[in-house]
């Protein structure tokens, strides 16, 4: 039977990366994507981030509503 060779071990203090990939390809790519990206404007992300806390306050309020009246009923009927 004959045994396989062993992989070559990289040098001792190097970094070993997957067989195609390139660090430098990523970061460019990288960069190549975030410029295409359409930001928001200051006034832009000032209102949406009010419009989001206002909606898990009303959510919130309206869970916590929900849940005290069920409880008070749990406890005209089982009590």
């Amino acid at each position: 039977m004959v045994k396989k060779p062993e992989p070559l071990k990289p040098a001792p203090g190097t970094v070993e990366s997957a067989p195609g990939f390139n660090p430098d390809q990523l970061v460019q790519d990288s960069k190549d994507e975030l410029s295409k990206v359409i930001w928001p404007s200051r006034q832009q992300l000032i209102s949406e981030s009010l419009a989001v806390i206002a909606m898990v306050t009303l959510s919130a309020t309206t869970i916590y509503l929900v849940n005290n009246l069920f409880s008070w009923a749990a406890g005209k009927v089982f009590v």
